[in-house]
C-alpha cells in the first residue's frame, strides 16, 4: 500500500479525493488551511494538518513527503477572485509559483506521480485561440502553472493536469459555491443569459479523474475532463425550479451586444476601487456565447472515471444552496 499527499484535503475536491483514495487502498496524508469544515470530517486513519503549507521551510516540506508516492494539488485561487489589480500578479504568486516550489521538492523528497487540479479555462486558452485568454490572467496563469509543474517533474516524477469544468456536489461544513447564484437570481423576474453552454461533472468523478492521473496519466498530459453538457439557458433554469420561481422567473437568451454595456460597467467599477478579474468580465461573458463543452470519452476510460447521474447531482447541489 503506498502513500498519498493531498494538498487541501479538507476542500469540496480534496474531501472527495482522499475518500476515493481511502476506497482504492491508499493511506492518505494531508495539509489544508484551517479551520476543519466540521470536526469528524476525516476518518482517523487520515495524517491531518492544519496550517500554510507555504510557511513551512523546504526541510519541513521534503520531510513531510519522504513517505509519500504520489502528490495531488487540491488548492490555489480561482477565478471567483476579484484580487487587487494587477490580477495577473496575484495568481502568479498564488498558483505558479507554490506549484512551482512544491512540484520541485516533491520530486526531491521521492515523489513519483504529481498531479495538479487546473481550469477548462486553459484548456479554451488553446482551442478559442480568437478569444486571446492567453493574455487573461486566470487563464494565462493556469498554463503557466501546468508548465512549471511539468518542467519540475522532468526526469523522475510524472506530472499530469486535469482542466476541471463546472463541478457539482456537497460535503459537511462547506455550502456549495454555486449558492452566490442562486442567491442572485432570488426573486428577480428575469435572468438573461447568453446562448452557450459547458461542461460539467460530479465532484466523485473529480476524484476518480485524480486518482486515475496517478496511476495512469503520462507525464505532461492535460485531461479536459467531462460527464455531461449544458446549455447556460437549462442550467439557470434548474437554479429557478430549485428556487420555487418556475412561475415567476423567466431565463431568456439575449444577444451578447445587448449585454455587453453590463459587462463594460462591472469591469469598469472594479478598475475604480484597484481591483480587476482573473478574466475580464467582457472577455468571459463573451466566451459564454461558446459552447464550452468536451467530450467525456476523451478521458473517461483512460482515467477510469465512472458514469455517475450529474443532473441529480446538480438538482441535489442546489437545494442545498437554496
Amino acid at each position: 500500500m503506498s502513500k498519498v499527499f493531498i494538498l487541501g484535503g479538507t476542500g469540496f475536491l480534496g474531501y472527495y479525493t482522499v475518500r476515493e483514495l481511502l476506497s482504492k487502498g491508499y493511506e492518505v496524508k494531508t495539509m489544508a488551511l484551517p479551520p476543519m469544515p466540521t470536526e469528524d470530517l476525516l476518518p482517523a486513519e487520515v495524517e491531518c494538518s492544519l496550517g500554510n503549507i507555504n510557511e513551512l521551510s523546504d526541510d519541513e516540506i521534503r520531510d513531510l513527503l519522504s513517505d509519500c508516492e504520489g502528490f495531488i494539488y487540491a488548492a490555489g485561487a480561482d477565478e471567483r477572485v476579484v484580487p487587487q489589480k494587477p490580477a495577473m500578479k496575484f495568481f502568479y504568486e498564488a498558483n505558479v509559483l507554490p506549484t512551482q516550489r512544491l512540484a520541485r521538492l516533491a520530486k526531491e523528497a521521492g515523489v513519483k506521480k504529481f498531479v495538479v487540479f487546473g481550469s477548462y479555462f486553459a484548456e479554451f486558452a488553446e482551442r478559442l485561440p480568437e478569444y486571446n485568454l492567453r493574455t487573461q490572467a486566470y487563464p494565462n496563469t493556469r498554463l503557466l502553472q501546468e508548465q512549471v509543474a511539468f518542467a519540475e517533474g522532468e526526469g523522475s516524477m510524472t506530472v499530469t493536469s486535469l482542466r476541471l469544468p463546472y463541478i457539482f456536489g456537497t460535503m459537511p461544513g462547506r455550502a456549495p459555491l454555486w449558492k452566490m447564484y442562486t442567491d442572485q437570481l432570488k426573486g428577480r423576474p428575469v435572468y438573461p443569459v447568453l446562448k452557450g453552454g459547458t461542461a460539467m461533472v460530479t465532484v466523485e468523478q473529480v476524484a476518480e479523474a485524480a486518482v486515475g492521473a496517478m496511476e495512469n496519466g503520462k507525464h505532461r498530459h492535460t485531461y479536459a475532463i467531462s460527464a455531461l453538457n449544458m446549455k447556460f439557458q437549462d442550467f439557470f433554469q434548474m437554479m429557478v425550479d430549485a428556487l420555487g420561481q418556475t412561475e415567476t422567473t423567466q431565463v431568456p437568451v439575449v444577444e451578447y451586444d445587448q449585454m455587453k454595456s453590463v459587462y463594460e460597467d462591472i469591469d469598469r467599477k472594479a478598475a475604480e476601487k484597484g481591483l480587476e478579474h482573473g478574466m475580464h468580465m467582457v472577455v468571459s461573458s463573451k466566451l459564454q456565447t461558446e459552447d464550452l463543452y468536451l467530450d467525456p470519452a476523451d478521458t473517461m476510460s483512460v482515467l477510469g472515471i465512472k458514469e455517475h447521474d450529474v443532473i441529480q447531482s446538480i438538482k441535489e447541489t442546489l437545494a442545498t444552496c437554496v
